[in-house]
C-alpha cells in the first residue's frame, strides 16, 4: 500500500505539472469563460445605448396621422428590458431630426407609405448604420402589428383585448393514467425543470472530455515507459498490478481536479455582475435541480471512469511504440464516442427504447442512465440493475486488464495478437 500511495502521488503531481495538461485546461477554462460572456462582449463591441434602457426611434409624418398617434400611445410589456420610445418629426429634411441622428439620440426614423389600403401600409426604416438589432426589430414589429390591428378593428376591440391577442400561449405536458383517461384525477406535469436539462448537458460534456483525455493519458504514459525501457526498472521496485492501479487512481484524481476547475469557472462567471440575471433570463432555478442527479452523476462518473481507464491501461501495456498507440486504442475510443453520442442526440426524447437499452449496457450506461435520471423517467429497480451490471463489469475488466497488463508490460516487438495474449496469460495466476 505504501508503494501504491507513492505511485498515486507521483502520477498525480507529474500529470498536473505537464505543459499539455496546463495548456489544455487553460484553453478550456478560457473557452468556457468566453462562451458564458459572449452577450456581454458583443454589447461592448457594439456600444451601449446612450438613452439607457430605451431605444429612441423617430417617426416622420404629417400631423393627424392615426398610425403615428397609435404608435406614440403604444405601451410595451412591463417585463421588457429594452423599451421603445418614439419622437415625431414633420419631414425627413427637418433640422432637428438631422441633429438627433448625428447625436445618436435616435437610432433611425420610420416613414409610412400612403397607398390607400385599409390598415397600416408598408413601413420603411431609415438609418445610416443599417438594420436594427434583432431584439429591437422584434419589439418594433410587435408594436407596428398592434397598431395595424387597432387601425383595422377601430373601436370594436379594447386596448386590453388587442394586447391579449399577442400574449403567447404556453403549452404544458400532462401524463394520462394507465387507462388513458385523464378525467377525475389530478394530472401531473411530466416535463423536467430546465435546470435539469442544463445540468445533464454540462455533465455529459465534462464526463466525456475527462474520461477520454485521462484515458489516453494513462495509455500514453504506460506505452512511453515501455518504449523507453523504464518499465523494466519500475517492475523491480513495485509489482505490475500496483503500478497499474496506482496510475489509474492518480489520473482519476487529475480528472476530478480538472472537473472541479471547470465547475469553479462556471460558478465564478455566473457571479459576475453582468451575468447576475442570466439564470432568470433563461428560466433557470437552482432550487429545482434534482439533488439525486448530483449523487448519481458522481457515482456514474467514478464507475465509468475506472471502466474506461482500465481498458486504456490494458491497451497501453500491449503496445511497444507510441506510434502504434492510436490504432490500438481506436476500439476503446469508438466505444467512448458511442456512449457519448447516444444520450447527446436523445436529450429531446430521453425515454426511447435506444436509451433504455443503452442504460443497461455497461459501456454506454454511465451517460445514458444519467440522462434518464435527470430528464427522463426511470424506476428505482432499473437504476439498481444498471448500477449492479456496471459495477460487475468494472470489476471484471479490472481483473482482465490486470492480467493483460502483467503479461503485456514486458512483451516487446510487434503488437501481440489476441491468441498470443491468451497464451501468455495462462502462465500467470493473479
Amino acid at each position: 500500500m505504501n508503494k501504491m500511495g507513492t505511485i498515486i502521488g507521483f502520477t498525480f503531481k507529474n500529470k498536473v505539472r505537464t505543459k499539455s495538461f496546463l495548456i489544455t485546461t487553460l484553453i478550456l477554462v478560457l473557452l468556457i469563460s468566453v462562451g458564458m460572456n459572449i452577450p456581454y462582449i458583443i454589447d461592448k463591441f457594439q456600444g451601449e445605448d446612450k438613452t439607457g434602457g430605451q431605444v429612441q426611434i423617430g417617426i416622420v409624418t404629417e400631423s393627424g396621422n392615426r398610425a403615428a398617434e397609435l404608435l406614440l400611445a403604444y405601451t410595451p410589456a412591463a417585463d421588457q428590458e429594452t423599451k421603445l420610445g418614439f419622437t415625431v418629426y414633420p419631414s425627413e429634411t427637418d433640422a432637428q431630426l438631422k441633429k438627433d441622428l448625428d447625436d445618436e439620440k435616435v437610432k433611425g426614423y420610420l416613414t409610412f407609405a400612403a397607398d390607400g389600403q385599409e390598415g397600416l401600409a408598408s413601413v420603411t426604416y431609415h438609418s445610416s448604420k443599417g438594420d436594427l438589432k434583432d431584439n429591437v426589430k422584434t419589439l418594433l414589429q410587435t408594436a407596428l402589428q398592434q397598431v395595424n390591428t387597432q387601425l383595422i378593428a377601430g373601436d370594436k376591440l379594447s386596448a386590453d383585448q388587442i394586447t391579449a391577442m399577442y400574449r403567447p400561449v404556453t403549452i404544458d405536458t400532462k401524463q394520462l393514467n394507465v387507462s388513458g383517461d385523464s378525467t377525475g384525477q389530478e394530472e401531473a406535469d411530466t416535463s423536467a425543470p430546465t435546470i435539469n436539462y442544463v445540468a445533464v448537458y454540462v455533465a455529459l460534456m465534462l464526463f466525456f472530455m475527462s474520461i477520454m483525455m485521462t484515458g489516453n493519458m494513462i495509455a500514453a504514459e504506460i506505452t512511453s515507459e515501455k518504449s523507453s525501457r523504464i518499465m523494466e526498472i519500475l517492475i523491480t521496485s513495485a509489482a505490475p498490478l500496483t503500478q497499474m492501479f496506482g496510475k489509474v487512481i492518480g489520473v482519476f484524481l487529475v480528472g476530478i481536479l480538472q472537473i472541479a476547475l471547470f465547475v469553479a469557472t462556471i460558478a465564478v462567471n455566473l457571479t459576475l455582475p453582468h451575468n447576475s440575471g442570466v439564470l432568470t433570463d433563461f428560466d433557470l432555478d437552482l432550487s429545482q435541480l434534482d439533488t439525486s442527479l448530483l449523487f448519481y452523476g458522481l457515482l456514474l462518473y467514478i464507475l465509468g471512469f475506472f471502466l474506461y481507464a482500465l481498458l486504456y491501461a490494458a491497451v497501453g501495456s500491449i503496445v511497444s511504440r507510441t506510434e502504434d498507440l492510436g490504432q490500438a486504442a481506436m476500439p476503446v475510443m469508438m466505444l467512448g464516442f458511442v456512449a457519448f453520442y447516444i444520450p447527446l442526440f436523445s436529450m429531446s426524447a430521453p425515454d426511447t427504447l435506444l436509451i433504455k437499452v443503452a442504460s443497461y449496457v455497461p459501456f454506454t450506461s454511465p451517460l445514458s442512465l444519467l440522462l434518464r435520471i435527470g430528464i427522463g423517467e426511470v424506476a428505482g429497480w432499473e437504476i439498481a440493475i444498471s448500477l449492479v451490471l456496471l459495477l460487475a463489469t468494472t470489476f471484471f475488466m479490472g481483473w482482465l486488464s490486470a492480467k493483460i497488463y502483467r503479461t503485456g508490460v514486458l512483451m516487446y516487438g510487434k503488437r501481440p495478437s489476441i491468441a498470443e495474449i491468451r497464451k501468455a496469460m495462462k502462465a500467470y495466476k493473479i
